[in-house]
């Protein structure tokens, strides 16, 4: 995998105490989740299971969907190393075929269990460009991998859009399409840009 990958930034440099609270926060607040759901969630429940006063949360993140963009870019995080360097096939080692695959069934399964809390996060989340460039130059290195020829940026980012969740939301919670569904159709999709070299623009 490539170093110079467009990873989500690490949060900067803070006092021990800072990062103490804002780790209880994020903690207190995917507890939370678990227990009740994304919509029921609030800033009070969040800050009294931390046991800290309200307004850290609005110093530590801003607003309630500051603090879903941050737990977002924790789960994010660990998603991105499964790729990097967790086991095969979404990891290295697997042949790239392989590892294309993994990719959109896990990236369809991140999306869906992430669903709400991306839409919480609203505008504080938004078109993560950091995201979408890490997803989008690993499809693009793996599809070099497999020798298809085009504009590989392009081709990447056609097989990364219906992995989002407007998309995903269509198909499945409107259209009544399983995972099993959408995964298959994905694959078949994958098959088809790998099997048939892209037609160049003659000059």
């Amino acid at each position: 995998m490539p170093k110079d990958l467009p990873l989500i930034t690490t949060a900067p440099v803070v006092r021990r105490d800072a990062a103490r609270n804002r780790e209880a926060l994020l903690r207190a607040a995917a507890e939370l989740i678990e227990s009740c759901g994304v919509d029921d969630l609030t800033t009070e429940a969040v800050a009294a299971r931390a046991g800290v006063g309200k307004g850290t949360v609005f110093r530590r993140f801003g607003s309630r969907e500051g603090l879903m963009a941050s737990l977002l870019n924790h789960r994010e995080e660990e998603w991105q190393a499964s790729v990097i360097s967790g086991p095969p096939p979404l990891g290295p080692g697997a042949p790239p075929m392989e590892r294309l695959l993994a990719f959109g069934a896990s990236r369809l399964r991140h999306h869906r269990e992430q669903a709400a809390l991306i839409e919480a996060a609203g505008t504080t989340w938004g078109e993560n460009y950091a995201v979408l460039g890490f997803v989008s130059l690993h499809v693009r290195m793996l599809l070099s991998q497999l020798g298809v020829q085009g504009d590989l940026g392009y081709l990447a980012t056609a097989l990364v859009a219906p992995l989002g969740v407007p998309v995903l939301r269509q198909l499945m919670d409107a259209g009544g399409m399983s995972e099993a569904q959408v995964v298959a159709g994905w694959n078949d999709l994958v098959a088809r840009v790998v099997a048939q070299p892209s037609a160049t623009r003659s000059s």
